[in-house]
C-alpha cells in the first residue's frame, strides 16, 4: 500500500479518476473548445421560454437628463425661477449643489408626441420618436450612487462593489453565445456632444465568473482589435501551429492543476485565431447597401455611434450575446438645453436605424434594445446665468427598452411634479436587471454562482422583481 501511494502521485490520480476532478475539468474544457457546443455552453438551461436572444444595451455615459429627453413636466416649467421646496431635497443626496440654494429650472427642450400611443419625448429624438410605439419608457428609475464611476458600477453590476461581474458577463455566463468566431460579449464606445466622463475597462469585467465571460472592447476606429493581423512574414498557417502549441502544452498543464484559467486560455488563443478572419470581415461595410449606411448616417472607420449601431446589428446577426455600446458625452453641468440637443444629433439617427434595420430583419422580436445613462439630473438649476445645468440625480430618472419581448408603446411609472422623487411604479436598477433576466428566459433569483461560499447573483440579496408591465 505504501509502493502503491507512492506510485499514485497527483497527475496519475487526476488522469485516472473516473470522476474525478480531472475528467470533471476536461468535460468542462471540451465544452468551452468544441466549436459547435460551446455556442450553446450556458452554465443554466432557460428556465422558462425566453422572449429575447440576445441584448443591446446603449449607454448614455455622463447622465442624460430626463427633464430634457423621456419626462415631460408642465409643472416644473411653472415653477421655472423659484425656489425649490425644501421639503423636498431637505436631507436628500446631491453632488455638487450639496448646501447651495436651490432654483428650479423648467425643461429646456421642447416635448412632442410621437407614434399612435402618443408617447412624449423630447424634441431632439426624432428618429427615435419614429418607434414610440416599439418603446417602453420607464419614468421611475432610481438608483444608489450619485457619482459617475460608481453609478456606472452599479448599473452594470448591480452593486457599487468594484470588481464584480457585469450584466453582460452575467449572461454571456449563463446562456453562452450562438457565435463560434466572435465573443459572446463585445463593447463599443464613441464620444462626442459635450462634457465626457471616462469608461473604466473594469465595468465590462468578468470579477469572480471565468475570465472567459469578460467583455472584450472593439476599438471604433483603426484596427478593431489590436495584433488582429499576423506580423508581417507570419502565414495563417504558422500562427495555427504557434497556437496549436502553445494549447498543447497549456493541456499538459490543465492535467496537472484542473485549473479553469487555463481552460480559459486555451480557448481565448483558439478564439483569437479565429477572431483573426472574423474581425476583419465584420467590420467591412462593403457589403452593406449605402441606403443602410444613409439610414444610420454611419462613415465606415469614422468611429461614431452610427457607425457602432451598425456594427452592433452585424455583432447580433452573427450571434453575440451582449453588444453594449457607450457613448460619452451626456455630462451638462452646464449649458444643458444645446447640450442635449447636440449630443442627440449623434446617437438619435443610428439608434432610430438600428431599431428600423432589426425590424426589418424580423431581429427586434427577439433583440432586447436598452436606452439608458447611469443617472438623471436634477430639477434645480446649476450654473445659473443664461446656459443652466444640472447636477447628477439618482431619486428618479428615465430609461427606454425595446423588441425582445417588450410592450412596446408604453410609458411605465412616474416621477412627482418637479421630476424629483420617482413616486409610482418605481424601478430600482436590480429591478431591470431582473426584468433582463426574465426576458432571456432566466430566473434572476436562481441564477446564482458560488463565490466566497455565497450564492451571488446579479441582483444582490435584497429583493428585487420582475416588471411584468413591460412584458408583453
Amino acid at each position: 500500500m505504501n509502493l502503491f501511494s507512492q506510485q499514485l502521485n497527483r497527475r496519475a490520480f487526476l488522469n485516472r479518476s473516473a470522476v474525478g476532478i480531472g475528467s470533471m475539468a476536461l468535460t468542462s474544457q471540451l465544452l468551452a473548445e468544441g466549436g459547435a457546443q460551446q455556442a450553446f455552453a450556458g452554465a443554466v438551461k432557460p428556465h422558462h421560454m425566453a422572449k429575447a436572444k440576445r441584448v443591446i444595451f446603449l449607454c448614455m455615459a455622463g447622465g442624460p437628463s430626463h427633464l430634457e429627453t423621456l419626462d415631460y413636466k408642465p409643472e416644473l416649467a411653472k415653477m421655472d425661477g423659484n425656489p425649490m421646496p425644501p421639503s423636498i431635497t431637505e436631507g436628500q443626496p446631491i453632488a455638487q449643489l450639496q448646501g447651495k440654494v436651490l432654483t428650479c429650472l423648467g425643461p429646456q427642450r421642447e416635448f412632442v408626441k410621437y407614434g399612435k400611443s402618443g408617447q412624449m419625448m423630447a424634441d431632439v429624438f426624432p428618429h427615435i420618436g419614429k418607434h414610440a410605439d416599439d418603446l417602453a419608457i420607464v419614468n421611475s428609475l432610481v438608483t444608489e450612487q450619485i457619482n459617475h464611476d460608481p453609478a456606472h458600477t452599479f448599473m452594470n453590476t448591480g452593486t457599487q462593489i468594484s470588481g464584480r461581474p457585469c450584466m453582460g458577463s452575467w449572461i454571456n455566463y449563463g446562456l453562452g453565445t450562438e457565435s463560434k468566431d466572435l465573443p459572446g460579449f463585445v463593447v463599443l464606445t464613441s464620444i462626442g456632444g459635450g462634457q465626457s466622463q471616462p469608461i473604466a475597462s473594469r465595468q465590462w469585467h468578468s470579477g469572480f465568473l471565468p475570465s472567459r465571460y469578460q467583455g472584450v472592447q472593439f476599438h471604433s476606429t483603426g484596427d478593431p482589435v489590436l495584433y488582429v493581423g499576423n506580423p508581417k512574414g507570419v502565414t495563417r498557417n504558422d500562427q495555427k501551429q504557434v497556437v496549436d502549441a502553445v494549447n498543447s502544452l497549456n493541456r499538459l498543464r490543465n492535467d496537472v492543476v484542473a485549473d479553469p484559467e487555463i481552460s480559459t486560455k486555451i480557448t481565448q488563443y483558439e478564439m483569437a485565431f479565429k477572431m483573426q478572419m472574423s474581425v476583419p470581415e465584420l467590420v467591412d461595410l462593403s457589403d452593406e447597401p449605402q441606403s443602410v449606411l444613409d439610414m444610420y448616417g454611419a462613415k465606415p472607420g469614422d468611429g461614431s455611434f452610427a457607425s457602432n449601431c451598425l456594427l452592433a446589428r452585424r455583432l447580433a446577426e452573427r450571434g453575440v450575446r451582449f453588444i453594449h455600446l457607450y457613448h460619452r458625452g451626456w455630462d451638462h453641468h452646464g449649458g444643458v438645453k444645446n447640450g442635449v440637443e447636440n449630443v442627440a444629433k449623434l446617437v438619435d439617427q443610428g439608434t432610430g436605424a438600428l431599431l428600423e434595420d432589426l425590424k426589418q430583419r424580423d431581429m427586434l422580436k427577439d433583440t432586447l434594445v436598452v436606452w439608458s445613462g447611469e443617472f438623471g439630473r436634477t430639477p434645480m438649476s446649476q450654473g445659473g446665468g443664461a446656459n443652466p445645468g444640472r447636477d447628477h440625480h439618482i431619486k428618479g430618472f428615465s430609461c427606454w427598452m425595446a423588441g425582445g419581448g417588450v410592450k412596446g408603446g408604453i410609458t411605465h411609472g412616474a416621477t412627482d411634479d418637479f421630476g424629483y422623487n420617482a413616486v409610482d411604479n418605481i424601478v430600482h436598477v436590480r429591478d431591470l436587471h431582473a426584468t433582463m433576466l426574465h426576458l432571456l428566459g432566466i430566473q434572476h433569483d436562481r441564477f446564482t454562482f458560488k463565490y466566497q461560499g455565497l450564492d451571488m447573483k446579479l441582483t444582490g440579496v435584497e429583493h428585487a422583481h420582475v416588471v411584468k408591465e413591460l412584458v408583453a
